[in-house]
């Protein structure tokens, strides 16, 4: 059995503004968090910052927490969220969508579980910019208006690709592997 505190331990613990518990969390989860922030922006400088707001956010509001899920995908919506506001702020970063040369975190793990079934081969079909939407939409849980920002293109272009994709991953599930 793992000894070591949950998540939901450390988060308590934090909000008792406890330093140690928030070292603890930090050092869990900032590894993970930089890798699938880096596969979205190629700035490391700006992924250094979206990490540090997010434990900022996480210090400051640690009952933010509304017990609804993972403490992970918590922190992975407060990170993407303040990577997208460091992007519009910024306006000049591109956002990359390729793949790090790191440990997959566990739902990339699932994903990459299925790649050569066929979800992973309707997937592969889809041109890089409806992937890429896919992603920020689907997998990552942004707005329309997020998912823009992040690709650099208009709310309309992204809403396009998503219909488009999605039309796309029906046909191509319902013809069955190619």
């Amino acid at each position: 059995m793992d000894s070591r505190p949950s998540d939901e331990t450390l988060l308590l613990a934090v909000a008792e503004r406890d330093m140690g518990a928030f070292r603890t969390l930090y050092e869990r989860h900032s590894g993970w968090l930089a890798i699938r922030l880096a596969r979205r922006c190629n700035d490391r400088d700006l992924v250094a910052d979206a990490i540090g707001d997010t434990f900022v956010a996480v210090w400051q509001k640690p009952r933010g927490f509304r017990g609804d899920g993972d403490i992970a995908a918590w922190l992975w919506g407060i990170a993407i969220r303040r990577l997208v506001s460091r992007l519009r702020a910024g306006g000049s970063v591109a956002a990359v969508f390729e793949h790090a040369e790191a440990a997959p975190a566990a739902e990339d793990q699932v994903l990459l579980s299925v790649e050569y079934g066929d979800i992973g081969q309707a997937l592969a079909r889809l041109s890089p910019e409806m992937r890429a939407v896919i992603q920020a939409v689907v997998l990552d849980g942004l707005s329309a208006k997020e998912a823009a920002q992040l690709l650099h293109v208009p709310v309309s272009s992204v809403k396009t690709r998503l219909y488009r994709a999605k039309a796309h991953l029906r046909t191509a599930l319902a013809e069955g592997p190619s």
